[in-house]
């Protein structure tokens, strides 16, 4: 069958069509995002404004416009944490659903964790063993361990770089007090999680997902997107901690610039290269290695698991 996920997420609405059938590899058929970043849409009071609502409805509908032009039979909706974090969401969610008949499921910050986890783990595979997943969107830092298919440990943090860039990094370039100050949060909150993933081992094998990873990934020298899903991409700590002060001393029309990094994305880079930092530091991870697949396969995987195989 022909399958869309549409991904609400806090920096972009992501439609992804697949052709799927239980016990096979999702195949992409189509691809349609718009960078809507609803976690800079949020005003003082942390709710997404009329305006912001208003482009969230007309995004969506577009989306579901292409899942019909490309034939979807059904489309699995959901939303992440700008909208599960938005005083108004309940609100939000109603309006949508008023709207366009469209009813957002809202995972919980756990939920992500655990279907980006399973992604990961029907990529890699069993003989990747021990599996220690990092993903880091636009509102969170998702953290995953285990062994089997659904993880030992699972956390989400409000560390998404969107969210840090909008709240702790008002420059451009930004003040060096201000990458310090938020060097020292993000690190104070993996700290408080490590205890919980450390008591279960060592990892096996080290992998990332998101657009952040992807593109710190590129600039440190990984292969090109172009070279398709199965070229080998890695991270090293090293590479990263070389690239951290280079971004900091950069305006993000200068990170635009950088091989991979889509102008935008460039504000919010240096967030994510923090977060990114201080986790593999945290975790004593010294190489990582990037996953093709994430949430939205994560969620179509699931979604093939609980249907009938003939």
């Amino acid at each position: 069958m022909r399958l869309g996920v549409l991904d609400v997420g806090s920096n972009t609405v992501h439609l992804l069509v697949v052709d799927a059938h239980p016990g096979a590899r999702p195949i992409p058929a189509h691809s349609h995002k718009v960078e809507l970043r609803l976690a800079e849409l949020l005003d003082g009071d942390g709710a997404i404004g009329p305006d912001g609502v208003d482009r969230l409805i007309a995004t969506v509908q577009d989306a579901q416009q292409a899942a019909e032009d490309k034939g979807c039979e059904d489309v699995l909706p959901f939303a992440t944490s700008a909208v599960r974090e938005a005083t108004n969401a309940d609100a939000v969610l109603e309006r949508v659903r008023a709207v366009t008949g469209i009813d957002l499921q809202v995972l919980t910050g756990a939920e992500e964790a655990r279907l980006t986890f399973l992604a990961a783990r029907r990529w890699f595979g069993w003989s990747a063993g021990k599996l220690l997943v990092l993903d880091i969107g636009g509102g969170s830092l998702e953290i995953a361990f285990g062994i089997d298919e659904e993880p030992d440990a699972a956390r989400s943090l409000p560390l998404g770089a969107g969210r840090l860039t909008a709240a702790m990094l008002p420059g451009d370039p930004p003040d060096p007090d201000d990458v310090r100050a938020l060097r020292r949060h993000v690190r104070a909150q993996i700290a408080r999680t490590v205890g919980e993933f450390s008591r279960f081992g060592r990892p096996d094998h080290v992998v990332a997902t998101s657009k952040t990873f992807k593109q710190l990934a590129r600039i440190a020298g990984a292969a090109r997107s172009a070279e398709g899903l199965y070229v080998q991409r890695d991270l090293s700590r090293s590479a990263l901690e070389e690239w951290v002060p280079k971004l900091a001393a950069m305006t993000a029309a200068q990170r635009s610039m950088l091989p991979g990094v889509s102008e935008g994305r460039s504000a919010q880079l240096l967030a994510g290269a923090l977060v990114a930092e201080g986790a593999m530091d945290l975790f004593g991870v010294d190489d990582l290695e990037i996953c093709p697949w994430a949430l939205r396969e994560g969620v179509i995987l699931r979604r093939l698991d609980h249907m009938p195989t003939g």
